[in-house]
């Protein structure tokens, strides 16, 4: 059925992508991209900032976030371009805005057989961050035969249809260009222990080591046969551009799409993939590749480029990490020691830093405070590729302002590091 949209939703909607054009026009975000560029190919000119995984429940300050637009569909346009106009206009980093809209591919897939049971508590009905207790689903080995093959299907009628009503808002502003999957973030134990049980799973990696193998094989079978649909249906994206690359920023490089390259026939090896454990934390380099990192390898083998790492200390892990042969980028959490980081990773990688979001949750705000961190550890790093990725933002207690400044303190830091 035709979507028939509202005639004040579409002039909102145009409204604002005259915004999101007039700031695509701008020549920094060609600058900003070279400046990724170098920084991807570790040859960086001055780290770069960006930020993500904002608490928009927090933002909204003269009604900038609220939406107007009536209709579903153009409610969750309205909702995607105001929050880029937001942070475009209050913390915008090394961001970069696109001079399109994109209408993504509408593709579907059976999934993985399972899914959570769980019991979530809240401590603030707004905020979409929460705890969560999951109720065990693989007890014994049978269990794992419920992890499901997927089955992958492209909707070309429905992307069709949203592509069509885009470009009748859109075209005459920005042009519309239809993009398909850019890649995904690949966590099979992030799955795992919302299947298993956080303790139970961390036990039986030592009481029933097989099982745990076993599992984690076939959850990688379930993802390897995603992509190998993906491949097949041709719905891979090239994504070395501003698209977010594992837990870190942007993916700007020469050196993709690999040699031989057919934008007919785009093959994961094309694009930057990842991978993470974040559940291994304190498990031992010998555990992480016994259980996790040898696993993983099938998935990162089949990438151009890779990242690796989210919130898990990989500081004690960087030997079993240099194994994976197209490793170009990887994350330095706040739980990291960061001088046996860098000891042992030199200028080999691209580290993505992750300041500490609680700076930003205090009961006061103390922006020298901040500041200090963000210099002590670029100090630290002082010489190598870094990035400043401030994510996992669960709260800036109601004071979107703290954010705003933290941009303008990353900002300056970078600049005080920027090469000679």
């Amino acid at each position: 059925m035709q979507i028939q949209l509202p005639e004040r939703d579409v002039e909102i909607l145009r409204r604002l992508a005259e915004q999101q054009a007039r700031a695509a026009a701008l020549p920094v975000q060609r600058e900003k991209a070279e400046l990724w560029r170098r920084l991807n190919q570790k040859d960086p000119v001055r780290p770069m900032v960006w930020i993500n995984e904002i608490c928009w429940n927090e933002m909204n300050v003269d009604d900038e976030l609220t939406l107007r637009c009536e209709h579903p569909w153009a409610r969750a346009q309205e909702q995607g371009l105001r929050e880029l106009l937001y942070q475009w206009n209050h913390l915008p980093g090394d961001m970069i805005v696109n001079e399109y809209m994109t209408c993504r591919l509408v593709v579907r897939s059976t999934g993985m057989g399972l899914s959570e049971d769980v019991e979530i508590a809240q401590t603030d009905p707004a905020n979409g961050v929460v705890s969560r207790h999951f109720h065990r689903q693989i007890v014994e080995p049978a269990d794992i035969e419920k992890i499901q093959m997927p089955v992958v299907t492209y909707d070309r009628d429905a992307t069709e249809e949203n592509y069509d009503l885009m470009c009748a808002v859109y075209a005459d502003i920005l042009p519309v260009r239809q993009a398909g999957i850019k890649g995904r973030w690949f966590a099979p134990w992030d799955e795992l222990i919302r299947w298993w049980g956080v303790e139970d799973a961390m036990r039986d990696l030592v009481d029933r080591p097989e099982m745990v193998n076993a599992a984690v094989s076939r959850l990688v079978d379930a993802y390897m046969c995603e992509l190998d649909q993906w491949e097949a249906l041709n719905l891979l994206e090239c994504n070395h551009d501003n698209t977010r690359v594992g837990s870190g920023g942007y993916s700007y490089t020469n050196e993709l799409p690999a040699p031989g390259y057919n934008p007919a026939a785009v093959k994961a090896r094309d694009l930057w993939g990842n991978a993470t454990a974040q559940i291994f934390s304190d498990v031992s380099p010998k555990m992480h590749w016994e259980f996790a990192l040898r696993h993983e390898m099938r998935w990162l083998e089949r990438w151009g480029l890779t990242y690796y790492g989210c919130c898990e200390p990989l500081d004690r892990k960087i030997e079993i990490l240099r194994r994976v042969p197209n490793l170009r980028k990887i994350s330095v959490s706040p739980w990291n020691n960061v001088e046996r980081l860098l000891d042992k990773v030199g200028g080999d990688y691209v580290l993505s830093g992750k300041p500490n979001p609680a700076v930003l949750a205090r009961d006061a705000w103390q922006p020298e405070a901040a500041y200090q961190e963000i210099v002590e550890f670029l100090e630290r790093a002082r010489g190598v590729s870094v990035e400043l990725i401030m994510k996992d933002i669960s709260t800036v207690r109601y004071d979107p302002r703290r954010l705003w400044e933290w941009e303008k303190l990353a900002m300056r830091a970078a600049e005080q590091f920027a090469s000679k």
